[in-house]
């Protein structure tokens, strides 16, 4: 039997308030980091990232801290320096959907560079985090100055296309305890070697990621250890110890 999917994308982007209340920092060194970690900016040279870092503005949150709302005009580039941002959006229902989780070097708010509009989810911080901006105009005409920094969004709307494409395919033909596997088996590193993972998300947030429940998820991974696939540890740390038989599910 053929396996369901091959581990390509080892990337972590799942695995890969109107009235906000910033703490403003004058920090370089969070602006800085911004210019370092994203591969959109870290390819130019070093007088140009001066520049673009010239224009950044430098927002602290703390843990649980609303970044925008859906509805919100969207005219700016988030960019994470430190910490972790959750993407969703909540259903007319009030049902929450992860989207995705957005890590130091990730980027969000992108769609205002190209048109005029509202943001269509809810950006929220997991844990304190540093985030810096960069406004609509600023960025345009960077993009117009620096046109490698247009290939490196293309590159990153494409891998983001790629993700959401398979996401959706697995809602519609993926029964759960595949997803669920499917996504222990994509948090693999495999540059390292190690069969050990550490999940990226709580279980709550997992579960709103996969389109399912926290007891699901529990009840599955308890299902998995028994088959002899996962052995679970502390810290939302999982060592595979079959990985044939996982993707096999």
């Amino acid at each position: 039997m053929p396996k369901k999917d091959s581990i390509q994308d080892k990337r972590k982007n799942g695995c890969n308030t109107s009235s906000h209340t910033h703490h403003r920092r004058d920090n370089s060194d969070s602006q800085t980091s911004c210019i370092s970690v994203v591969p959109i900016f870290n390819h130019l040279e070093e007088e140009q990232m001066d520049e673009i870092m010239k224009v950044m503005r430098s927002i602290s949150y703390k843990k649980g801290e609303v970044v925008y709302r859906e509805g919100d005009t969207s005219n700016a580039l988030y960019v994470v320096s430190k910490g972790k941002i959750r993407i969703y959006r909540l259903s007319e229902s009030g049902k929450e959907q992860l989207l995705r989780i957005l890590n130091p070097g990730d980027f969000t708010g992108e769609l205002a560079l190209f048109r005029e509009s509202i943001h269509e989810a809810y950006a929220e911080a997991m844990s304190d985090t540093d985030v810096c901006m960069i406004s609509k105009n600023d960025l345009q005409e960077f993009l117009l100055k620096y046109p490698t920094i247009s290939l490196k969004f293309l590159s990153e709307f494409s891998n983001r296309l790629e993700t959401s494409e398979k996401q959706t395919t697995r809602f519609a033909t993926e029964k759960v305890d595949s997803r669920i596997a499917l996504f222990l088996a994509e948090c693999l590193d495999g540059d390292e070697g190690s069969m050990e993972i550490e999940l990226p998300m709580n279980r709550k947030d997992l579960a709103s990621y996969l389109g399912t429940t926290p007891e699901t998820i529990s009840r599955k991974f308890a299902d998995f250890e028994e088959a002899g696939y996962i052995k679970q540890k502390r810290n939302r740390k999982i060592e595979i110890l079959d990985l044939d038989g996982l993707l096999l599910i």
